[in-house]
């Protein structure tokens, strides 16, 4: 089945699905610039890991308030029986699990060294206060000062965003940043809307060679059939948190019921 949004599909950043999207988008890239980038440049995918939070169960269960439990009296010592108050709440724990992400890494061909590095955030590269966050912001701030450029692709809602400008981001789901080293002192922004499909965007190689372009769309569709995300979501139910704007989830329920995954 196709994916049946023009852009991003806000299903997949649920995050019991997000680490395989993620691994399988960073793929789809990689693949599709590489071939653009030979014999000059190669692109490789490098592995890191970092601290996710994670959800242990998916639903909660309500159970009575309170439970009574009778037992052999002899047990208790002639005593009475006892009321015993159960909790209300069954909720899924959060779980910190080391998780294996990745990032693209554009080297010349020639002597190794790094040209452009392109990456996919992550929730953990997305909270304040994290380890995963400070290691980014460490590992974004040296890239920021080589020569190196720097390409964020930001396909969660959740969370922070680059500090990229002084200025306000406009209001958008999600965004793409770049940074080029021959200029730091501005950055090229993409918000991306939900009804959109996604534009080309450069990816910026060594002077004088010109850009290449990354469909970013194009690799999200063939990781949709690839990994047939459409068996594994349910568009019957909201998308992950955080919650839509009202506009946004007035189209979104309309446009799932034109595509028949709603009734």
């Amino acid at each position: 089945m196709e994916p049946p949004f023009p852009g991003m599909d806000p299903y997949l950043e649920e995050p019991s699905l997000w680490p395989d999207v993620h691994h399988r988008l960073i793929t789809a890239i990689c693949d599709q610039l590489q071939i653009l980038v030979v014999p000059r440049y190669r692109a490789v995918i490098t592995p890191y890991v970092v601290i996710e939070s994670l959800e242990s169960a998916p639903n909660r269960m309500v159970v009575p308030d309170v439970g009574i439990f009778e037992q052999d009296m002899t047990d208790l010592g002639g005593g009475l029986a006892v009321a015993i108050a159960q909790a209300p709440l069954t909720l899924p724990a959060l779980i910190e699990v080391p998780t294996e992400y990745a990032r693209i890494e554009i080297r010349s061909m020639r002597d190794n060294s790094l040209v452009t590095v392109i990456e996919l955030l992550s929730p953990a590269n997305k909270r304040p206060s994290t380890n995963g966050a400070d290691a980014y912001e460490q590992k974004r701030r040296e890239i920021m000062q080589s020569t190196a450029n720097l390409l964020e692709i930001d396909l969660l809602r959740g969370g922070r965003r680059s500090r990229v400008s002084s200025n306000e981001l406009p209001a958008a789901p999600y965004f793409i940043f770049l940074s080029r080293a021959k200029n730091r002192f501005s950055v090229d922004v993409w918000p991306l809307a939900l009804r959109q499909p996604i534009a080309r965007v450069p990816v910026p190689l060594r002077h004088p060679d010109p850009d290449v372009p990354l469909d970013l769309g194009a690799a999200l569709r063939d990781c949709y059939r690839r990994a047939r995300y459409d068996v594994q979501v349910d568009y019957l139910q909201p998308p992950p948190l955080p919650e839509l704007s009202a506009e946004e989830g007035v189209w979104l329920a309309t446009h799932l019921r034109e595509r028949g995954l709603r009734p």
